[in-house]
């Protein structure tokens, strides 16, 4: 038996190094021809530079498209996690009726293309005459960013003691202090992991924000736009590799920061 689980052991870690290998291989390219020093993507490589690297910084138009992004990334994650918490408390707290059809429904956008979702609000816009515009963009991505943020904070709230709200309600407390003193710093590492998924999940979309932004220009859209212009593809390839490096720190700070306190540890309490 012990042979037998020491070989399905080494058979699952061999299958999942594969699978690792298949995801990520391809896109370490990236980050590796981001510091070749040719306008063209080939092996082997000519050479080692960052003068890809210093001319994206010095680029005025990858500044303006960064603002953007970082406006609608941070008011979409604002307001996706703002919507996203009393859901979850909902949800997790209370019988709430057809609560897993809603929860459904919530996830809906997930798992629409977002082409079609994109030209659904498009179309949605146009008639109510709401110029396009990057409001309109932090409109669609909270869309698609809300059942992120309830996924996490759902996840969170299930993971503590249920007896400390009751036992702040008993000694006299209301529901809204109960919320601000018990529920809210027991939660807090869940909010902040809510709010860096949904800004990263926003950064990073570029179909909505395709079809909403109108005039404007975010990150991916710009990227999309160079990609017409052989010349500058190495520049393309610097910005999307930064773009892959801060989109990992982000995933692995909001995971970490979520788990604050669920093994082992109880969190300060507001008194």
């Amino acid at each position: 038996m012990r042979a037998r689980g020491r070989a399905d052991g080494v058979g699952l870690f061999v299958y999942a190094i594969f699978y690792l290998a298949f995801l990520y291989v391809p896109v370490l390219f990236l980050p590796l021809f981001s510091f070749n020093n040719s306008t063209f993507i080939s092996f082997p490589l000519s050479g080692f530079t960052t003068q890809w690297y210093v001319q994206m910084w010095a680029d005025d138009e990858v500044q303006h498209a960064l603002a953007n992004s970082l406006k609608v990334g941070a008011a979409a994650a604002l307001v996706s996690t703002m919507l996203g918490l009393p859901a979850a408390k909902a949800l997790t707290r209370y019988r709430v009726p057809g609560g897993t059809v809603m929860l459904g429904f919530v996830n809906l956008p997930l798992f629409i293309p977002e082409i079609v979702l994109g030209i659904s609000l498009l179309i949605l816009l146009n008639t109510a005459a709401i110029p396009l515009s990057l409001i309109t963009v932090v409109i669609g991505h909270v869309t698609v960013c809300v059942p992120f943020a309830i996924t996490v904070l759902m996840s969170r709230m299930e993971g503590f003691d249920r007896s400390l709200e009751e036992a702040s309600l008993d000694l006299g407390e209301t529901g809204w202090m109960t919320f601000w003193r018990v529920t809210f710093p027991l939660v807090l590492p869940g909010i902040v992991s809510a709010l860096l998924l949904t800004f990263m999940v926003s950064f990073d979309d570029f179909l909505i924000a395709y079809f909403l932004a109108g005039t404007q220009v975010t990150l991916p859209i710009y990227i999309w736009g160079q990609l017409r212009f052989p010349y500058k593809l190495p520049t393309v390839l610097a910005l999307g590799a930064l773009i892959l490096l801060v989109s990992c720190i982000l995933v692995i700070a909001a995971e970490w920061i979520r788990s604050l306190g669920v093994r082992g540890r109880r969190p300060v309490v507001g008194a």
